[in-house]
């Protein structure tokens, strides 16, 4: 099969005729069809979330049935496939978790084969081959039969892949002209660039284009009225005057400047504009063409602007500014840090704010590779930087004249690219931007970047302000709320929560909100709550999360892709190396080497006492384990990281909150898995800890314990959902349970178990105000659970009794009581229930000082009763609150 989505959607069968004329189109007819898979095309070969979907179809307000109707249009959509091809049509669009993926292969899809054709033809302009790329520029052009995906109404998905298809046309465009004007076709090109500059009003490359040619035609007026009309248009428009690489460009013109005359590689800038040699971005892919080029340009290196959003980091900011302005001649900073942390704006920022400690310059190269090109060598390197600081006379053999510049090096990927830098500007301080600390350069000092601090996330209203929620913050402060749709600033600290707190992932939720102005930030922070959509949610138009993360993930060596997958079976939070060595499978001496591994290429962060995987990391870690594992292997590792899990739950100590929401999400894990057992260990270590979910958490342990037939766990689920039952006020539920537990315990001669069921059913009574059978049946529960080795029975009854007493107005015997709950918290070794136990009884000393206060039993003095630790009763015969 062959798609286009270059023009209206075509579907073309494999065994279809050449003759384009006769050829049979297998586009569906229905336009919701067309939708599904377009988006499916878009992103082709990746997975397409049922949500994303739903958003495209409906993007105001999708029906209830919205989630089955898109199930029909797959099935319809798979026909359709089919019968373009029979033979493997069908296949090649499948079910994948989150949603669905089409899989089509690079040259079946238009808009791939265009990609493809002008990424080599922007290559070739790199190396100088100017016929090659205007060819090859003018075969990915001839792809286009109209705006993307015209015949098809677009949701956000297809607007900013037409948006990013569109742009990607107009740089393939401006390429060829600029490769042709090398080639001396200027012209030839005239009528076009007219044309071009007519449609496109204020684009300033096509105008400069315009100017050359002309030019050199002899057409120097006119070349100036072109000039002209763009400042015209510019500042009646927009306010702007024409950037610099225009500006030079008239200056030239007016001076009569022979080189613009010449054609070929004399007078080219490699990647730069064919108009001034080196008015283009610094790039990597940049040859020794460019460096043949003529005299460099200073504006090539210039500084990029400050970003006009940048916000939070004042510490960071702070300690930067300081180690620039105190950094000796020749000394490097390197500021490193997780994908998405904003390590380029800090270092912009900051080289901005020391501009007049560096009196002689700052320069910016950005070294990255953009994917046209191998990266630059060492020598092109020294080439560019000694070009860029061209005010600095000066090679490798001596120091520059001037004593401070700042070298701002961007994208460094090894030590390698900057060692052989140092002679030759040993004048200037250099700030290196790099994932990974270029370790080995002589007295290196480094910053490492994380998410936004916590207390920061309140501060980014101004991100989501304005009255569509517009990017808008104030620079460096607190900015206040926006109106619209802008959230206030507790929303807006979950939804960084949610990013990760890292500023390239806030920054892309932000810009959802910005393109939906019918959406609010509670909305959004509700979408993004959901784990398997949330990193679909964060990509709009060509801020892509899940993008750059992956870029990290996919340069690093395949043994530590796999250690970083495995790692996601993890709880969220902090972890230590035994916790990882569960989850990897290897030795704890073994796992430290991987976890620092991991760490120096930025997938993991080291965190106070351990280890931690950043949220957004953790979401693709998920992902990829899905995606490159098989489920045995999964399987396997869930295993090992459960049971290491039940193990450390069993040694006695304290249940910390996130703790127990780990173990929690281990038990689903397991029971998911089929590791009964492990789903009731992994459930009975919560100790009475109790989730947001606690039914379900305990009804999938009960149903664990079922498969496994076991009848003591059984009996410990039914009593664990009795005492929900009964928090909750069921209390006619509470009572079934409990005799149920009580039943199934005695039939499995567990009489620990037993014990605690009559527990729960003496506190029901207790709460009916009948104190003599609930001081029966405590007496039964206290004689069964004396035995050693029952403490936290023990406890549960004692509390029961100490309750009891104070029921009978006996706030001595409730002393007593509490007072063996305390003893026995201290042998459990869990600070929640010591805590409990000396707060009921510092209660029971006010009120024998005051006669008033908690757990006080004068009839209408009485306050309230705190029966369990955060569970409070208004009176000792009241609701539970």
């Amino acid at each position: 099969m062959r798609f286009g989505i270059l023009g209206p959607l075509e579907v073309a069968g494999d065994t279809a005729p050449t003759d384009s004329a006769h050829t049979v189109s297998y586009a569906p007819q229905a336009a919701k069809l067309r939708v599904v898979l377009g988006t499916l095309l878009v992103r082709a070969n990746e997975v397409v979330s049922v949500e994303s979907l739903i958003d495209e179809l409906w993007p105001d307000a999708p029906p209830r049935t919205a989630t089955t109707t898109l199930q029909v249009y797959v099935s319809h959509l798979r026909k359709t496939l089919q019968s373009a091809d029979p033979l493997h049509g069908r296949e090649a669009l499948v079910t994948r978790r989150p949603g669905y993926l089409l899989r089509v292969d690079g040259q079946a899809l238009d808009s791939a084969a265009f990609e493809e054709l002008s990424r080599r033809g922007h290559q070739a302009l790199q190396e100088g081959d100017f016929a090659a790329a205007a060819d090859l520029q003018r075969q990915a052009l001839a792809l286009w039969r109209g705006p993307v995906l015209s015949d098809t109404p677009h949701g956000p998905v297809l607007e900013g892949a037409a948006v990013r298809l569109a742009e990607a046309r107009t740089g393939a465009l401006d390429e060829r002209i600029r490769a042709e004007l090398h080639l001396g076709l200027h012209r030839e090109l005239i009528a076009e660039l007219q044309e071009l500059v007519a449609e496109h009003r204020m684009h300033e490359e096509f105008h400069t284009h315009l100017m050359v040619a002309l030019y050199r035609c002899g057409r120097q007026a006119e070349a100036l009225r072109v000039f002209a009309l763009l400042r015209e248009t510019l500042v009646e428009e927009l306010g702007i005057e024409p950037g610099p690489a225009s500006s030079r460009l008239q200056r030239r013109i007016l001076e009569g400047d022979p080189a613009l005359s010449r054609t070929g590689g004399a007078t080219a800038a490699g990647a730069g504009s064919t108009t001034d040699a080196g008015t283009g971005p610094v790039r990597a892919g940049g040859t020794a063409t460019a460096a043949a080029a003529g005299a460099w340009s200073p504006a090539a290196g210039a500084l990029p602007a400050p970003d006009p959003c940048f916000t939070g980091r004042s510490e960071e900011l702070t300690e930067l500014e300081r180690m620039l302005r105190a950094a000796p001649a020749g000394a490097c900073v390197a500021v490193t840090g997780l994908p998405g942390s904003g390590r380029t704006a800090l270092a912009v920022e900051a080289a901005h704010r020391v501009a007049d400690a560096f009196p002689d310059g700052r320069v910016h190269l950005d070294l990255r590779d953009d994917g046209t090109g191998p990266p630059p060598t060492a020598a092109q390197t020294l080439d560019r930087v000694v070009r860029a600081c061209g005010a600095l006379p000066g090679s490798a053999d001596g120091p520059p004249a001037a004593p401070r510049v700042l070298l701002l090096l961007d994208g460094v990927t090894s030590e390698a690219q900057v060692r052989p830098l140092l002679p030759a500007v040993r004048g200037a301080v250099v700030l290196l931007v790099a994932r990974r600390v270029p370790a080995g350069l002589p007295g290196l000092r480094s910053m490492l970047l994380g998410p936004w601090r916590p207390e920061e996330s309140r501060r980014l209203v101004g991100l989501f302000g304005g009255p569509a929620g517009t990017l808008g913050g104030h620079r460096g402060g607190a900015p206040a709320l926006g109106s619209g749709h802008g959230g206030d600033p507790d929303t807006v600290a979950d939804i960084a929560e949610l990013c990760g707190r890292l500023p390239l992932a806030v920054r892309a939720a932000a810009a959802q909100l910005a393109a939906r102005p019918h959406w609010t930030a509670a909305a959004l922070a509700d979408r993004l709550r959901d784990e398997r959509t949330r990193l679909d949610a964060l990509r709009t138009g060509d801020v892509d999360v899940r993008a750059r993360l992956v870029e990290v993930y996919a340069a690093c060596p395949g043994d530590r892709r796999r250690e970083f997958r495995l790692l996601s079976l993890l709880p969220p939070g902090r972890f230590g190396v035994r916790q990882a060595a569960a989850a990897l499978g290897l030795s704890e001496p073994r796992a430290s080497v991987a976890l620092e591994a991991l760490a120096d290429e930025r997938l993991v962060a080291v965190a106070r006492d351990g280890w931690h995987l950043p949220e957004l990391l953790r979401l693709l870690a998920v992902e990829r384990l899905a995606l490159e594992d098989p489920p045995e292997v999964a399987r396997a590792a869930t295993e090992r990281v459960c049971r290491a899990y039940a193990d450390a739950a069993a040694e006695p100590g304290h249940l910390s909150d996130s703790g127990a929401r780990g173990l929690v999400r281990l038990a689903r894990a397991a029971h998911g898995a089929g590791l009964w057992a492990l789903t009731v260990r992994l459930t009975d270590a919560l100790a009475g800890w109790v989730p947001d979910d606690g039914e379900a958490t305990y009804a999938l342990a009960l149903d664990a314990a079922q498969r496994c037939g076991d009848r003591s766990a059984r009996a410990r689920m039914l009593r664990s959902l009795g005492e929900l039952a009964w928090q909750y006020r069921r209390v006619a539920r509470a009572h079934e349970l409990f005799s149920a537990a009580l039943a199934l315990a005695r039939e499995s001669d567990d009489e620990e178990e037993a014990a605690r069921a009559l527990v729960g059913l003496a506190e029901l009574r207790l709460d009916a105000g009948e104190s003599v059978e609930a001081a029966a049946l405590l007496e039964h529960a206290l004689g069964a659970l004396s035995a050693p080795g029952r403490a936290r029975g023990r406890f549960e009854a004692s509390r029961a009794r100490a309750l009891l007493a104070l029921a009978q107005e006996e706030p001595e015997t409730a002393r007593a009581w509490f007072g063996a709950c305390l003893e026995l918290a201290g042998t459990l070794r869990d600070q929640r229930l010591e805590v409990y136990a000396l707060r009921s009884l510092r209660a029971l000393g006010l009120r024998s000082g005051s006669g008033s206060g908690i757990g006080s039993g004068s009839g209408s003095v009485s306050r309230a009763v705190e029966i369990r630790p955060g569970l409070w009763r208004i009176h000792p015969a009241g609701v539970p609150t």
